[in-house]
């Protein structure tokens, strides 16, 4: 079989990961255009404002000078007479920012008074009441100008007077009122931008010590992060990274007393194997009678290093067994499973003398389980129970609601209650007189335990003095049906 190639070979460069977006920004930049929205309504809001303004208060004088004028008219046999007073001509020439004119005119189209060619509206009709307001352009500029029209009451003659102005002022008051409303929305909008940047960055701060406190840290070292000072907000997820810190610090303890216990327990049959080896190797040479007896001792001694290897193995499986969660798990019937798993236990008690009794339902019982690690636990049961229990043994399978139970009984001596959580420890053995010389290295039920829980399901203990015995029960969960 040739080599496989490197993970990295053949596979096509992935894109380059995106940087996060800081907290800050994405807190500020929504604020950014919402103020920004503010702004733009603001300015529209100081546009309008302005032009109502301008031109409520200079349309409104110009009504003025256009009703001043006409109270000057005086009738005469001759016709209309125009006579100004002071204060009227001082209302005309108010501001010389603006270019301010008056035409008197009558209904035959001659100038009695003031400029000439002054623009006029196209209907005058509505002016006999009141001043009219209208738009024109008067020597190249817009203006804005007010008609009053007014009748001789013994006559029948007609007087319109139009009063123009152009819009200089009105520009500059529009302006005046924009900057008055747009240039204090700005300072606070680039004030209330620095106070948020500010808060967030204090705000943020705690974390980043954080950070800086794990990046300074010794990798091995998993103390749970400090709490003091983290705003309440980000509390939980400093509370889940030191749950997973004491996690990952289990594991690690875990796999350092594995392999320390693995060491140990690994290192009595393999000095026992070179002993034997050696002591074989010497009758060989000096041709002595021992060697046959040796040579079983040899054989037995690596069988049972083999069984220990084999349950090393199974025990570092079953710590990452079901590893994909429910997609490992499938429908299984237990009583077909326990049968498979108890033949070849059932032929061992035959052997040992002991009694061996199965008891399964005729129909099948279906939990949701991992077909051979489900026989893996039947097996270690059984072998537990063979190894330390008494004359009787039994195994029975049952429905229960919600799932399938699993029952492993002994009459042996039992388990006091104070080493009952310990018998789930790897490599832990009671010091009882039925377990010394066993050729077990407590390695079974750790592996049932992890198997079990991996599959959703748990398991219990009962032994002496509320039990005659000792018995082992485990309970899955009913496959789900479809």
């Amino acid at each position: 079989m040739g080599i496989p190639d490197p993970p990295s070979l053949g596979r096509e460069p992935t894109a380059p990961v995106k940087p996060n977006r800081s907290l800050r920004a994405q807190l500020l930049r929504p604020l950014m255009w919402g103020w920004l929205l503010v702004a733009l309504i603001a300015a529209w809001g100081a546009y309008r404002l302005a032009q109502f303004a301008g031109d409520t208060a200079y349309d409104q004088t110009l009504q003025d000078e256009a009703g001043a004028i006409a109270t000057q008219v005086y009738w005469t046999d001759r016709g209309p007479l125009l006579e100004l007073s002071v204060q009227a001509q001082q209302l005309l020439a108010r501001d010389s920012a603006d270019r301010n004119a008056y035409m008197v005119i009558d209904e035959m189209g001659q100038i009695l008074a003031g400029s000439s060619n002054l623009p006029m509206p196209e209907n005058i009709d509505a002016s006999f009441t009141a001043p009219q307001l209208f738009d024109a352009s008067y020597l190249g500029e817009p203006v804005r100008g007010a008609i009053y029209s007014i009748r001789s009451p013994m006559l029948d003659q007609v007087v319109s007077i139009v009063v123009v102005e152009t819009r200089r002022r009105r520009r500059e008051l529009e302006r005046e009122i924009q900057l008055a409303v747009l240039l204090p929305t700005v300072a606070l909008g680039l004030l209330t931008f620095g106070l948020l940047h500010w808060g967030i960055r204090r705000g943020v701060a705690p974390l980043r010590r954080v950070a800086a406190a794990v990046e300074a840290r010794d990798p091995r070292d998993l103390q749970p992060l400090p709490l003091q000072g983290v705003p309440a907000e980000a509390v939980p997820l400093i509370e889940r990274i030191n749950v997973l810190l004491a996690n990952v610090d289990r594991a690690v303890r875990q796999q350092r007393r594995f392999v320390a216990d693995a060491a140990h327990q690994l290192r009595t049959p393999v000095a026992g194997v070179r002993v034997l080896a050696q002591a074989l190797q010497h009758e060989w040479r000096s041709g002595g009678e021992a060697a046959p007896g040796l040579l079983r001792e040899l054989v037995a001694s690596s069988e049972r290093m083999g069984r220990l290897v084999s349950q090393l193995l199974n025990l570092a499986r079953s710590e990452s067994a079901l590893r994909d969660g429910p997609a490992a798990l499938e429908s299984v019937d237990v009583v077909a499973a326990v049968r498979e798993a108890a033949e070849p236990l059932a032929l061992r008690a035959s052997r040992e003398g002991r009694v061996f009794d199965l008891q399964v339902p005729a129909q099948a019982c279906r939990a949701r389980a991992h077909p051979v690690w489900l026989g893996e636990v039947v097996s270690n049961l059984l072998d537990n129970a063979l190894r330390h229990g008494g004359v009787h043994v039994r195994l029975a399978v049952q429905a229960e609601p919600g799932g399938v139970g699993i029952e492993v009984f002994d009459d042996g001596p039992g388990i006091p209650a104070d080493q009952r959580e310990l018998v789930f420890e790897p490599f832990w053995r009671a010091e009882r007189s039925d377990t010394r010389g066993s050729e077990g290295a407590g390695l079974g039920l750790a592996i049932v335990r992890d198997v079990v829980h991996a599959m959703g399901g748990r398991i219990e203990l009962h032994s002496r003095p509320e039990f005659e015995g000792t018995r082992f029960r485990v309970w899955l969960p009913l496959a789900s049906r479809g």
